[in-house]
């Protein structure tokens, strides 16, 4: 028996899993050095968790001119690929840098290493756990993946993600679509992905699709014409329970989507937001004043205002979070929205039940768990003159948070420092003396992006019960649905195309005109 054949054996008798991981790695030594080129060296992975089992993990690996580099057979996007614990590359000698994750609630790993022509190097690393959020009732998705649904069940392995509806149906007309007999899957310790989620992407921005079991026929004429609007209502009437994302705040539609959609979330964690950067402007959206928003975090600032002014209009929708990998360079699961389900089964209908109540946080970095008044976020609040809020808040994070924001109304009442630890538990208590709303937000030590984390908001009703509703904000919306008006009349060229389009706009003007009229301050 050679020694190829021995290792084998030992492999794959029973034992002790430590010895069992410690002979893989031998066996992969001996398989390697069978292959091993004139030209080339060969690099292995094995990733272990604290039970020296292999663990699903995402790798960044780049040579000394920072290429970044693939592994044969795996899932590879833009940077980085993803493997079930152990990975297998044939390199060209040189030095190399490599980073491990698995989502925000493991610890980092990096290093370098040197290949050389005619060696094998094994990269032998244990992946620990920063916090187990499950432990605690939340659970994260990303509501915005573009990734191939035969890669899904890895991918969200490796991200440590709980919850994922996948993009399949994109600004594709699809006239003789069928109906899916089954759209929810689980796997593993109880994940769950679903298929047929879709994306109206155009003139207006992006609206994204859950809970339909048939795309939409997303035939359209140009840009702007059919109205998104017409889109809406197909889903409505396919499934009254189908859940509409707006992907982000600044697009232009925004106004008209909140007054005359009723969607049901909106992406403040969203895809211009990266792992290795920030796309810094707004697309074609609604783009933000450079003096006020500048530099690498003007986009994520714009984003948080656009949503605060909402809040300021009375309007209480949850934040939501989306990556856009297999689109923009994130890894799946960057950015995520964790919410609080206690004891209940994680499935489709208690995650979106969750999401819809506010119980939640989205973040693609810090982990930022905060209870007001021993309730968590998307509660309601009564209170008189005024009103102490206790905040009991644990924080954990890879990256420095050096301290956290209250945000009452869209303004910062208190600042909380925080230390250098990385898990963390911090209290806190404010004052506030008007209805509304507030939240708590963290911003990590990360220069080169807008790496953060973010509660849903807590609402304050006053004795009056009537909705707070600035008259700022309230103006701040009017304005913009008077520049997105004579942007579709430049746009539309047709009378009759024209009038369609623009008659759910001027519906949302009047909507927005009454919350004007509406408005206390």
């Amino acid at each position: 028996m050679n020694d190829f054949q021995i290792l084998a054996d030992s492999f794959f008798k029973k034992g002790d899993r430590a010895v069992r991981f410690a002979t893989l790695q031998l066996l992969l030594l001996v398989l390697a050095g069978s292959c091993i080129g004139a030209e080339t060296g060969t690099l292995k992975f094995l990733i272990a968790d604290a039970h020296g089992e292999p663990v699903p993990c995402r790798i960044h690996l780049r040579n000394s001119a920072g290429i970044p580099q693939q592994a044969e057979g795996l899932p590879y996007w833009r940077d980085h690929f993803v493997c079930s614990g152990n990975a297998t590359l044939q390199l060209s000698p040189d030095e190399y840098s490599w980073e491990i994750e698995r989502g925000p609630e493991f610890r980092r790993l990096s290093g370098t290493t040197k290949v050389q022509s005619g060696t094998a190097i094994v990269v032998t690393q244990t992946l620990a756990k920063l916090v187990a959020l499950r432990d605690e009732g939340w659970y994260s998705g990303d509501l915005h993946v573009h990734r191939a649904v035969s890669e899904i069940e890895l991918l969200m392995s490796a991200e440590d993600l709980d919850f994922a509806p996948v993009i399949q149906w994109w600004n594709k007309p699809w006239p003789d679509a069928a109906a899916a007999p089954q759209t929810e899957f689980r796997f593993g310790d109880g994940r769950v992905y679903c298929t047929g989620a879709g994306e109206d992407e155009r003139e207006g921005g992006a609206l994204l699709y859950f809970g339909l079991n048939k795309p939409l026929d997303l035939t359209v004429k140009s840009r702007e014409f059919p109205s998104p609007m017409l889109f809406v209502q197909q889903a409505r009437q396919q499934n009254q329970q189908a859940w509409i994302d707006i992907e982000k705040p600044f697009w232009w539609d925004v106004p008209t989507w909140i007054a005359v959609a009723r969607p049901d979330s909106i992406g403040i964690a969203h895809n211009h937001m990266h792992r290795s950067g920030v796309l810094g402007n707004e697309a074609w959206g609604r783009p933000r004043d450079l003096k006020l928003y500048p530099g690498v975090k003007g986009n994520g600032f714009w984003t948080q205002q656009i949503y605060y002014h909402l809040l300021n209009c009375g309007i209480r929708i949850p934040p939501s979070a989306g990556s856009a990998s297999g689109v923009l360079p994130n890894p799946v699961g960057y950015n995520r929205v964790y919410v609080q389900l206690g004891d209940a089964e994680l499935n489709r209908a208690n995650w979106f039940d969750a999401l819809k109540a506010g119980r939640s946080f989205v973040t693609n970095g810090p982990l930022l768990r905060v209870k007001a008044n021993g309730q968590w976020p998307g509660a309601t609040m009564q209170m008189g003159d005024g009103l102490n809020i206790r905040l009991e808040i644990e924080l954990a994070s890879n990256d420095r948070v050096s301290q956290l924001e209250v945000i009452h109304n869209g303004n910062v009442i208190k600042r909380i420092p925080c230390d250098d630890r990385m898990q963390q538990s911090l209290d806190a208590t404010v004052q506030v003396s008007e209805p509304g709303w507030f939240l708590v937000r963290a911003f990590a030590e990360a220069e080169h992006t807008f790496r953060f984390a973010s509660t849903a908001p807590w609402y304050l009703q006053g004795a009056d019960n009537r909705p707070r509703i600035s008259r700022l904000s309230a103006q701040f919306f009017v304005d913009w649905i008077d520049e997105r008006i004579d942007r579709v009349n430049q746009n539309v060229p047709d009378l009759s195309e024209c009038e369609s389009v623009l008659r759910w706009h001027i519906e949302a003007r009047e909507f927005w005109t009454r919350r004007l009229q509406e408005s206390r301050d």
